[in-house]
């Protein structure tokens, strides 16, 4: 075999090391419909919102983003810029238990009288407390407008909207955590602001990853000097 064509097939051998692959954090996403039942200034009112509520990952704990994609009361009169503040809890289940305060802006447009009240984003922090799977679902929402308050309440028992795998005190030193969600506290600390992925504890796969990678790098030492071994033959003086 030609000196180059072992030089080559020699680097091959060396380069192809294990192509180790690791997989995103499992992570489902769903929007829930929440049958909210609204006690007014005016007597009851209602609408069906879905609701999508998403994490981010921040310092020790999870940002939570609640998003209502439909109105779910309305006024007998006209709301003028920022006459309306929303508000609202998130049960906490699962591993941990509790509530979850978020709130968000005040309405940043006029809302025509009797039309459906568009809900801004409503945020605000969770700080697990116990290790595990832990769901978070639509609770109570709150309207303050014009020295009024509404109380919106769920009526259909709505499944969760957000699933998240967390670690709480005790957990791995590096408090890594996945974000991920599936339908479906006082334990979560919480804060409110305005308006959803983290990663899985580095356990188990990972370090088999760490130590694949130390084996190719040794294939690839080793590949290397038998590619210099056969480039040095190949140039030793016939005879």
């Amino acid at each position: 075999m030609p000196n180059r064509k072992r030089t080559t097939l020699a680097l091959a051998a060396a380069l192809a090391g294990p192509v180790v692959v690791v997989g995103a954090p499992a992570a489902h996403a769903e929007v829930v419909d929440v049958n909210y039942q609204c006690v007014t200034p005016i007597g009851p009112k209602g609408a069906v919102s879905p609701i999508d509520i998403k994490s981010v990952r921040s310092g020790g704990g999870h940002k939570l983003t609640m998003s209502f994609q439909k109105g779910v009361s309305s006024s007998p009169v006209e709301l003028g810029k920022g006459a309306m503040n929303p508000s609202a809890v998130i049960e906490v289940g699962g591993a941990d238990k509790g509530k979850v305060q978020v709130s968000g802006p005040a309405n940043t447009e006029a809302i025509p009288a009797n039309t459906p009240i568009r809900i801004s984003d409503l945020s605000g922090t969770y700080t697990p407390k116990k290790s595990g799977k832990v769901t978070f679902t639509a609770g109570v929402l709150t309207i303050k407008a014009l020295g009024t308050t509404t109380t919106c309440t769920p009526r259909n028992n709505p499944g969760p909207s957000l699933e998240l795998d967390v670690v709480g005190p005790g957990g791995p030193s590096d408090g890594s955590t996945g974000d991920g969600s599936k339908g479906g506290g006082s334990t979560g600390g919480t804060s409110g602001g305005s308006s959803a992925g983290g990663e899985l504890p580095r356990t188990g796969p990972l370090d088999s990853a760490a130590a694949l990678g130390t084996l190719g790098g040794t294939v690839l030492l080793t590949g290397a000097a038998g590619v210099l071994w056969l480039t040095r033959r190949g140039q030793r003086p016939a005879g």
